[in-house]
């Protein structure tokens, strides 16, 4: 389980990465939906490969949900970002944790002494390492509220994503039924946006979406594989201590964006990595 729920972290983190260095070069409504239908296909060839349209339930309609929600709560959290300071918001977007953890308490579930302490240190790890800004201009309500909102948003996605199958072969379509209504919503929205005169291409037009095909797929592809562990791991173990685990990808991304854009991590960030990777010790040991 401690497995499967860092390799979430892992692929979350390096999806959310790629994404955003996509999203320097194209709009980033546009990198979502892209990405997503890129990633609808191969869903598709491995949903009729494996048979598992046979699947079809009621439980469906939680893939169907997280799907619809998806693409509002991104198009939050990238206002958000816009609006900043980016160093409040993608701490406070981490805190998405919080919703399947308390769907998890609230079923039941109670971990063990040491897997509280390390779900609070890994917890405080993760908000350190996202690079809280600590003193500056103070942020506007409506940012907050942006934030809070994708927070929620985001947290709500596992929970439903969590709950969408019982099987792998559901799992595999309630992951094409998630991505479709996301490429419905997002495409949606893309139309409008277009209708209003937004830019959803970049200045070098189509051949720069064109050219970005292959790192497109793979930002989709890492997402959809990252939901994939992160419902296995949840039906392995408890659902409180993968919930923590697969939330550490903002430490991959701070680290990706170090070891590949030469960023360097600020005393904050690295201590929050140290407290991250302390909290992962002690969840697995509990």
């Amino acid at each position: 389980m401690v497995a499967l729920a860092l390799a979430t972290s892992l692929l979350w983190g390096l999806a959310d990465f790629g994404g955003g260095l996509l999203a320097r070069r194209v709009p980033a409504l546009t990198v979502t939906v892209v990405s997503q239908s890129l990633a609808v296909v191969v869903l598709g060839v491995i949903v009729v490969a494996t048979s598992a349209w046979t699947e079809f339930g009621w439980r469906l309609w939680f893939a169907v949900a997280a799907g619809l929600i998806g693409p509002l709560v991104l198009l939050c959290f990238y206002r958000a970002l816009a609006q900043g300071p980016m160093g409040v918001v993608s701490p406070l977007a981490a805190t998405a944790v919080v919703v399947p953890f308390t769907v998890a308490l609230l079923q039941g579930e109670r971990p063990g002494g040491a897997q509280y302490t390390g779900l609070l240190v890994a917890f405080a790890g993760v908000v350190l390492a996202s690079g809280p800004q600590l003193r500056g201009a103070p942020v506007q309500r409506e940012t907050m509220l942006l934030t809070l909102v994708a927070a929620l948003g985001f947290g709500a996605v596992l929970a439903l994503i969590s709950a969408s199958s019982t099987t792998l072969t559901g799992l595999f379509l309630a992951l094409f039924v998630q991505r479709l209504c996301n490429v419905l919503a997002g495409g949606t929205a893309l139309w409008v946006a277009a209708r209003r005169g937004s830019p959803t291409l970049p200045p070098e037009g189509a051949r720069a979406v064109t050219a970005a095909l292959p790192a497109l797929l793979f930002v989709g592809l890492a997402d959809v594989a990252a939901n994939a562990t992160y419902t296995l791991a949840t039906r392995i173990g408890p659902v409180t201590v993968a919930a923590m685990l697969a939330s550490l990808y903002p430490v991959v991304t701070a680290l990706a964006a170090c070891g590949m854009l030469r960023e360097r991590l600020r005393v904050v960030q690295a201590a929050g990595a140290g407290l991250a990777m302390t909290g992962t010790l002690l969840l697995a040991a509990g």
